[in-house]
């Protein structure tokens, strides 16, 4: 395990240990899905949920606290904000990339901010509600783009990511053959990614490509991209075995 991860993993053992100890829900800032999966580590899955804003995000908030012990719920401490630029006749065509900086560049540290999606000329944020108001009030220009920032209650349907339905076939149901086809890559480069971290299943991370998977799971692939494996259909007259997975596009 690295630095970061041991720095993470302590911080994760405070906040289980505090809502325990004070009955009271305690949140992580954000992390990366792989990240936040070291929760399982200090904490039984009882007492955690992620959640980035909206479903399979890439960055999410982990709640540390059992609902039934804590006999209350309460929503996760995030808002989202809109950006937009004051005029688009003159607005810079913005990346993920400018929108960032343009708000790490005001102080703001990156676990406050969660997934960036962005739409046209625009752009909504995932932060930390309490630094809602500050980023929306600082937040007046990006690149040389004058933009207007508010808060809003949700991110319009076509805006999110979409999943598109797949039919492969594959030698085994094992994940490192599913990811191995699904990304166009060799066995041993999949393995790779197992090796390097990169690989989370369900959450959490992954270091065993042979494991075969349920119905429903839910992959990662840091740099890669997102899956959702629904099953065996078939089985080919060659032996292999037909599936269909749902990736995000």
């Amino acid at each position: 395990m690295n630095e970061h991860d041991q720095k993470n993993m302590k911080r994760f053992m405070e906040l289980a240990e505090r809502a325990r100890q004070n009955g009271i829900y305690t949140y992580s800032g954000f992390h990366s899905v792989r990240t936040a999966g070291l929760a399982y580590e200090v904490a039984d899955e009882h007492e955690l949920r992620m959640w980035g804003g909206t479903q399979d995000c890439e960055r999410v908030v982990t709640r540390f606290g059992d609902p039934h012990e804590m006999a209350y719920d309460e929503p996760f401490p995030i808002r989202i904000l809109y950006v937009r630029p004051k005029n688009e006749k003159f607005a810079d065509k913005l990346t993920h990339r400018d929108y960032l900086g343009a708000i790490l560049n005001l102080g703001i540290e990156r676990d406050v901010i969660g997934d960036i999606i962005v739409a046209d000329q625009a752009a909504y944020f995932f932060v930390l509600e309490e630094m809602a108001d500050y980023i929306c009030s600082e937040l007046d220009r990006i690149k040389h783009t004058a933009v207007v920032c508010c808060i809003t209650d949700e991110v319009p349907v076509d805006c999110l990511p979409k999943l598109c339905e797949e039919n492969i076939t594959v030698s085994s149901p094992r994940l490192d053959a599913i990811i191995a086809k699904v990304y166009h890559i060799s066995r041993s480069e999949a393995l790779k990614l197992f090796v390097s971290e990169k690989i989370t299943l369900n959450g959490r991370l992954c270091r065993n490509p042979e494991i075969l998977l349920k119905d429903n799971s839910k992959i990662s692939v840091r740099g890669y991209g997102k899956l959702e494996y629904r099953g065996e259909e078939h089985a080919t007259k060659k032996g292999k075995t037909g599936i269909t997975i749902w990736r995000y596009v």
